[in-house]
């Protein structure tokens, strides 16, 4: 029986035109920003903006979130290097133009504005609370799987904003995975990272190199023949997050040579959601249609909208995505503060055993208290070994001690 979402067009081998030229934007150290729709504009200049925290860095640049001394905003600011170089050129431009048009998505990070300063391209966006990645593993640990209806809510709203720059910006985002989907405390789900998002040419991309490889389809993964792709590529890879996020880790196993990937990915049969772990049958259709391993019969975003599945989660008005979000997050930060009272954690040098000017220093001035079931002082070998037997507390504690261990050790 054909499947009902079978394409009349296949895609085959194309030679596909250069995607479309991209202007220069005239930037400097200082724009207009304006933090809510209502509000008004305000000038900012990158030296008002004071640095509190790194969320990330990569190839291109870093994210930091900044605070605006004038306003007291707290944004999220993606530098990028300006390098002499024409791919980093032509991704910043098409990562700014895609933020340029982001207000008039809900389902896309707000942009607040872009400046240059000390070679760096600054793009000046809203901060989330979480990333998605992040939010799943913490909710796995505390209280469970996802509700099957806050996986439904992600899902619309991401199908939602490819939708949108798709129709709206002729853009394909390419690395559809958990860290490129965001939360707030307010319930609202947006996408993020349109740094290798590509110009579609009658409907079509052709850069095969750009994206995640565990998120990619079989019509992506290099092998013997590249074909051309459009937005139904991004359909795989937000299936493949489905099941990551549903089940708490990802389908397929560790990769260690591309033929692995080509083997599992192309050859074998796409992951699939199980019936025995309590999954509805409208979840699982739309998990088995994102996963449709022929592209020509992969469903596009009218088709997913149109489901079922993302229909229950359009009209449900019971389940609160943001007081899901929001009971999550205490549960860590309360974890986080229970680990940190029991292990008196200090950072004053005055206390730390060895140099004081490193962070073996440091990392030893930890004294710690009786902690869980031990009611007498013990060793902190043994305490450490309850703190494995004891995954909740590990997470948490890792996030204190990353901070320790930034610098660089002088052993």
């Amino acid at each position: 029986m054909p499947n009902r979402f079978a394409s009349k067009s296949k895609l085959g081998r194309l030679t596909m035109p250069e995607p479309e030229s991209l202007p220069n934007l005239d930037l400097d150290d200082k724009c207009m920003m304006k933090f809510s729709e209502d509000g008004e504009e305000v000038q900012v200049r990158a030296q008002e903006l004071e640095k509190i925290e790194e969320l990330g860095r990569g190839a291109y640049g870093v994210v930091e979130k900044m605070r605006h001394r004038q306003t007291n905003t707290i944004m999220a600011v993606k530098r990028i290097h300006s390098q002499i170089n024409d791919e980093s050129q032509k991704r910043m431009l098409v990562e700014l133009q895609a933020c340029m048009k982001s207000d008039c998505c809900a389902q896309m990070v707000r942009f607040y504005g872009a400046m240059f300063r000390e070679g760096d391209v600054w793009i000046c966006m809203e901060v989330m609370d979480m990333s998605l990645d992040k939010f799943y593993r913490m909710c796995f640990d505390s209280r469970g799987p996802l509700p099957e209806m806050f996986i439904a809510k992600c899902a619309l709203s991401v199908v939602e904003g490819l939708n949108f720059m798709k129709e709206q910006m002729n853009l394909i985002h390419r690395d559809v995975k958990p860290s490129n989907i965001l939360l707030n405390k307010q319930g609202a789900v947006k996408i993020c990272d349109f740094g290798i998002s590509g110009h579609l040419t009658n409907s079509v991309a052709k850069t095969v190199n750009a994206g995640c490889k565990p998120y990619m389809p079989p019509e992506r993964i290099e092998g013997e023949k590249k074909v051309a792709y459009d937005v139904r590529a991004d359909v795989w890879s937000l299936g493949i997050t489905l099941v990551e996020i549903a089940t708490g880790s990802h389908p397929y196993s560790k990769w260690k040579t591309p033929f692995e990937q080509l083997k599992q990915v192309v050859h074998e049969p796409a992951p699939r959601l199980s019936h025995s772990l309590g999954f509805t049958d409208d979840f699982q259709d739309f998990v088995a249609q994102c996963l449709t391993k022929d592209y020509n019969n992969r469903p596009k975003y009218p088709d997913l909208l149109a489901h079922r599945f993302l229909d229950d989660a359009r009209n449900d008005h019971k389940f609160s995505m943001g007081a899901f979000v929001q009971e999550i997050l205490g549960v860590a930060e309360r974890e986080r503060e229970s680990v940190l009272q029991n292990f008196n954690i200090k950072t004053p040098v005055s206390e730390s055993i060895g140099p004081s000017n490193t962070s073996v220093g440091r990392f030893k001035a930890i004294r710690p208290k009786p902690f869980g079931p031990f009611s007498q002082r013990t060793s902190l070998n043994n305490q450490f070994l309850f703190l494995k037997q004891n995954l909740r507390a590990l997470n948490h504690l890792a996030i204190v001690f990353h901070d320790l261990l930034q610098e660089p050790q002088d052993l």
